[in-house]
């Protein structure tokens, strides 16, 4: 589907549907709400808890909220636009707003895998010199590294939509996703792309490839300093408060690499793959995440349940 010379100066571009399915995505987007709807709510929840619950006003309790502010704006970069092409229809997709879409969701993913490294440090810190631990990272330290978080995400991320504003699209306008991925514009343009897709690739391994490779090196380091402790019951004590980090971690990145091979190497992939690994990626870090956390943290649980007990009165 070709542009007009109009078009050419501000693209639009068009949100992928599923082939054959389009009568049902009316359907097909309750699931999706619901999902959205749980991620507000259990992220919401998680801020309010720890605000309230003086216990938890420490160093791993922040970088957690943290990571449910990034899901919150995540989701609803993407998912209140994805339900307004499946219930209304609204298929296309200005330039300007895609690019915005496209620069906050690598962007927030860039700060979510930074809060994940600060969290993985603090549980090297905690578990392999515990006396420090309260020393090292104190609330002004994971203020700032909340804040270098921001900084590095928004640095390396920015280049991503200008290398695209000067492109121009003149060829097929229709994403693989139901919202804006880099890769995925970059490859409707007709024009050279190579410093666009080195760029890309540069900063998606210099921030999440060196974030997950720092994140197994902590803990490495950690499962020598449990190993060396004599008894298993000290050494599982130990080593389960670094449980709902991993889950969090592995609920973010396997969703990442997954998306990441379908990219490169699902060409030949049915559109619905694409679409489903697109909102995983999207959806399932929100929605697990303070299920996660609430699990495994009586504090969290404790204080959640005292505020169910209090409004059913």
């Amino acid at each position: 589907m070709p542009f007009s010379n109009s078009s050419e100066l501000s693209p639009s571009f068009i949100l992928a549907s599923i082939p054959g399915l389009e009568a049902a995505q009316s359907w097909m987007a309750i699931p999706l709400c619901s999902a959205y709807v749980l991620a507000v709510t259990g992220n919401c929840a998680v801020l309010l808890v720890v605000r309230m619950e003086p216990s938890l006003h420490a160093p791993m309790y922040f970088f957690l909220c943290m990571l449910a502010a990034i899901d919150l704006a995540l989701a609803t970069a993407t998912v209140p636009r994805i339900l307004s092409f499946y219930w209304f229809g609204s298929r296309e997709i200005g330039f300007g707003a895609c690019l915005l879409q496209m620069f906050l969701i690598h962007t927030l993913s860039a700060i979510e895998s930074t809060v994940l490294l600060a969290m993985a440090v603090d549980r090297y810190v905690a578990i392999c010199h515990p006396l420090r631990h309260a020393a090292i990272l104190t609330n002004a330290a994971t203020a700032k590294i909340g804040l270098l978080a921001m900084a590095r995400g928004v640095l390396f991320f920015l280049p991503l939509p200008l290398l695209l504003l000067p492109l121009p699209f003149c060829g097929s306008r229709v994403l693989s996703h139901s919202f804006c991925l880099h890769q995925d514009v970059m490859n409707l343009a007709c024009a050279n792309t190579t410093p666009s897709v080195v760029y890309g690739l540069t900063a998606i391994l210099l921030v999440m490839g060196l974030d997950a490779v720092l994140i197994c090196l902590s803990y490495i380091l950690i499962l020598k300093a449990v190993l060396r402790l004599t008894a298993w019951r000290e050494r599982l004590k130990v080593f389960s408060t670094c449980i709902a980090h991993i889950c969090v971690v592995l609920a973010f990145y396997v969703p990442l690499i997954g998306l990441s091979v379908v990219h490169r190497f699902g060409k030949d992939l049915a559109p619905l793959v694409h679409i489903i690994m697109g909102n995983i990626y999207i959806l399932v870090p929100a929605v697990l995440n303070p299920i996660i956390y609430g699990v495994r943290t009586k504090q969290i649980q404790r204080r959640i349940l005292s505020l169910i007990h209090v409004s059913d009165r």
